[in-house]
């Protein structure tokens, strides 16, 4: 009889540090996931500075365009050092979310004035950076996804009896999706130049 109780325990014991080690597992699967989209909006970030010294030369009387773009990508870098320090943190998702709308909204009045300057459409710099900013903000979006699709499972994972009591008991929080509030949002800038 011993034996039997004995047994069962160990049972009990081997399920329950089976659903812990899934729980962490799907944990540092979405961390995984944050920091490919940390390497791509940090790749976009580094080109927005080229993209606006090189409109700055044609642009001279719309400083006020190029400030905010410098200001949102400010913004934005800071949202996503506090995101990266803690991915699961829905507010720094939050936050991240919020300055990259900003950033894409000032980006996308930018472009729409560069549209006014025949020069820099032309200029071959501008058109290499646009590019570039083009085929990065692809990649965020198949990161973020990946994010997204990693945040769920492992949401599902700590929600689902028996789960949630192991996740309750070890505070294992839910994660935040990383999302756009606008379908207009969801759209990848268009660079014509």
């Amino acid at each position: 009889m011993g034996w039997i109780v004995f047994i069962v325990i160990v049972l009990i014991a081997i399920f329950f540090i089976s659903i812990y080690n899934k729980l962490v597992g799907g944990r540092n699967a979405y961390k995984n996931a944050f920091a490919q989209i940390d390497v791509q909006l940090t790749r976009r970030h580094d080109l927005i500075p080229n993209l606006v010294e090189t409109a700055k030369g044609y642009m001279k009387h719309e400083r006020e365009t190029l400030e905010a773009v410098i200001t949102a990508r400010n913004a934005a870098v800071t949202g996503l050092k506090n995101a990266s320090a803690n991915p699961g943190d829905p507010n720094a998702v939050q936050q991240l979310s919020g300055a990259e709308n900003a950033l894409s909204g000032a980006l996308g009045r930018l472009f729409a004035l560069a549209e006014a300057y025949p020069d820099l459409k032309a200029n071959q710099n501008m058109m290499q950076v646009s590019e570039e900013l083009t085929s990065t903000e692809n990649k965020v979006a198949f990161a973020r996804q990946a994010f997204n699709d990693a945040v769920m499972t492992y949401n599902n994972a700590r929600e689902m009896f028996p789960n949630s009591v192991v996740a309750n008991m070890f505070s294992f929080m839910p994660a935040q999706l990383l999302e756009i509030e606008s379908p207009e949002k969801r759209a990848v800038p268009v660079v014509k130049f």
